[in-house]
């Protein structure tokens, strides 16, 4: 079967599927969208046509003549999203029509987002990300905030997760990565990921293990992973809902519930900021934790609708 056989549909269903296998400019993931959105029939096109391409991708399938290797031919992928459409349909493959999915979260909310893939995204506290999920590779684009990914094996389809210029690479693993400023922080759980940073002239690699974290500056790279196993754990707390505090500062706790709170703890002492503070608190629940703190070191507290201060 060649191109012209297809009917129109299904013709421009495989041109989007070999498109995708790139990240889309702006201007044509809004063509996509539309596309999608003119006729109902054009999600299901989309789907084959994909999983027709995926098929054409395995290791197994030899290229034409001419073309590159490890990229199958387009002539293959259209003739085939057609004569494969019904025994596809008829065995359950699924392969999502709309590949990008964009996740977030206001002030104080933390989701958790099964992913088409069968991975798990907790995503904290005013968090922007974008999921893209591609035949040979699986991409997180964390635009701010902050996000622990639990991620489903498959050796054929790396999960890589982008913060900046950071990115971090696992197959099947558990690990954080919270956007800063200047780089990101990552944070492993389970299993094992490298980490690195585009812009970072020398290009390395690290490799960062379950216990460990590490901050990866946008063009220094990474640093050398440290093993802390238990903090890691408190920090990922908010995972539960939680803030957990073992030592921390007042002015570090302080900058933590803010994060989640629009009533914000203002420190009006600056002898208090260096104080040590111990407990554990819900993150929606920072009065709490000033009360906890002017016990602890004789602190006066002020409780309104729009802040709280914390004094000497």
């Amino acid at each position: 079967m060649s191109a012209s056989d297809l009917n129109p549909i299904d013709a421009e269903a495989a041109a989007w599927a070999v498109k995708l296998d790139r990240p889309l400019p702006d201007r044509e993931r809004s063509a996509l969208e539309a596309w999608l959105a003119q006729d109902r029939r054009h999600r299901g096109a989309l789907a084959r046509a994909q999983a027709a391409y995926c098929l054409a991708a395995a290791p197994a399938q030899a290229a034409e003549p001419g073309t590159p290797t490890g990229r199958p031919a387009r002539r293959w992928v259209l003739a085939g999203a057609a004569g494969l459409a019904a025994s596809l349909t008829a065995g359950g493959v699924f392969v999502s029509a709309l590949q990008r999915q964009r996740l977030s979260t206001r002030l104080g909310e933390i989701r958790r987002v099964p992913l088409e893939d069968g991975s798990l995204a907790a995503i904290n506290t005013d968090t922007v990300v974008e999921v893209s999920l591609k035949p040979r590779r699986r991409e997180v684009a964390i635009e701010r905030g902050e996000a622990w990914f639990q991620v489903a094996k498959d050796a054929a389809r790396p999960f890589v997760v982008e913060a900046g210029a950071v990115r971090v690479q696992a197959v099947g693993t558990a690990f954080s990565v919270r956007r800063k400023s200047i780089g990101a922080q990552v944070m492993v759980t389970e299993g094992v990921v490298e980490v690195w940073s585009v812009d970072d002239p020398g290009g390395a690699r690290r490799r960062v293990k379950a216990g460990e974290q590490v901050f990866i500056g946008d063009k220094a790279g990474a640093a050398r992973p440290v093993s802390r196993p238990l903090e890691a754990e408190r920090a990922l707390a908010w995972r539960d809902g939680q803030v957990v505090l073992d030592g921390d500062t007042v002015a570090a706790a302080a900058a933590e519930f803010n994060r989640y709170n629009s009533r914000k703890i203002i420190i009006s002492d600056p002898a208090l900021e260096g104080r040590r503070v111990v407990g554990w608190f819900r993150t929606n629940e920072p009065d709490s934790f000033a009360r906890a703190v002017a016990v602890a070191h004789g602190a006066s507290v002020q409780v309104s609708d729009t802040v709280i201060v914390l004094g000497g």
